[in-house]
């Protein structure tokens, strides 16, 4: 659950490194969200009219909960997705890539997919080694 609120603690932090595990616990948390969500709305009958008073509050209220949490987790998600770039070693601003229309999200999918450099870069300290210990080849000191 830690790793899921992570980058809500880093919530527009836009330096630094983060783990593939951070990124993908957080994107499963917020998928978890949309999930429930979604029940709710199938539950409350979704789009369906009562009569023809509109839809049903239920359903009212959970489209302002999706409208909630999407705001909510806007920069977080931008801001976890540039921390794992700079975990490779490039630039935020390959954020950029999710805008191409079809491949822009694929090849963001790999780039999160893909390790981090070990040790050290240019973006602060290797996450999966906290304590600055140098990294050799399988071995830490």
């Amino acid at each position: 659950m830690e790793w899921m609120l992570l980058p809500l603690k880093r919530y527009a932090d836009f330096s630094g490194r983060s783990r593939r595990k951070e990124y993908w616990m957080f994107t499963l948390g917020v998928l978890l969200v949309y999930v429930f969500l979604g029940t709710l709305l199938a539950i409350g009958g979704g789009f369906a009219r009562t009569g023809d008073s509109g839809p049903s509050g239920l359903t009212m209220l959970v489209f302002g909960l999706f409208a909630i949490v999407a705001l909510g987790v806007f920069i977080p998600s931008i801001a976890v997705q540039v921390r794992r770039y700079h975990d490779q070693d490039k630039s935020g601003w390959f954020v950029l890539l999710g805008l191409i229309p079809y491949i822009g999200g694929l090849i963001a999918l790999i780039f999160m997919c893909l390790p981090g450099t070990r040790g050290p870069n240019r973006f602060g300290g290797d996450p999966l080694d906290p304590d600055g210990a140098e990294y050799f080849g399988d071995v830490f000191r």
